[in-house]
């Protein structure tokens, strides 16, 4: 089953996208490169609750 899931910019906190990903098969957080648009740099955006 997916879930919609949204992901935090690591470094300001801004919530910038939202995606799906599959829990049953990957329990872990999940962690991207994204491009922040506050940062106006590539960054590491991080699962949120």
């Amino acid at each position: 089953m997916q879930k919609k899931i949204v992901l935090a910019c690591s470094k300001c906190g801004s919530r910038n996208y939202s995606t799906f990903h599959n829990k049953e098969t990957n329990t872990e957080r999940l962690e991207v490169k994204k491009f922040c648009k506050y940062c106006n740099a590539h960054t590491e955006h991080r699962e949120t609750k």
